[in-house]
């Protein structure tokens, strides 16, 4: 059984930083795209970043491009999450997602089968 464990998200001030893990258990972490999504109350859930399994090209939402960065390191099984300058419009839950299938794309939430429960990031003073 696949699970996902996220962990990293608290309460952070405007301009800070912060950095988001996902742990991948119970099967290959090689197997796995990997992708970060997030949903604040009452909006719909948007696609943050995403990496596939080769480690290879990443992809980003226009808007955390240039100011986040996703990566994965096989030997723990974990993908990062790395963003800097938050504001408040980054106030969300955040969720880690994983593909395992060859219909993945990136920022379509619904090609993703494996999802964890969420961590809480608030951006506020």
């Amino acid at each position: 059984q696949v699970e996902l464990v996220e962990s990293g998200g608290g309460l952070v001030q405007p301009g800070a930083s912060l950095n988001l893990s996902c742990l991948v258990r119970g099967r290959t972490f090689g197997e796995f795209d990997v992708g970060w999504f997030r949903q604040a109350p009452g909006q719909e859930r948007e696609f943050v970043a995403a990496v596939p399994w080769t480690g290879g090209h990443t992809y980003y939402a226009d808007s955390v491009e240039g100011r986040s960065t996703i990566s994965r390191d096989s030997a723990r099984s974990t993908v990062y999450l790395q963003m800097t300058s938050l504001n408040p419009e980054d106030t969300a839950v955040y969720y880690c997602a994983a593909c395992d299938s060859d219909t993945w794309r990136y920022n379509d939430y619904r090609t993703y089968r494996y999802w964890g429960q969420g961590t809480q990031v608030t951006v506020s003073t």
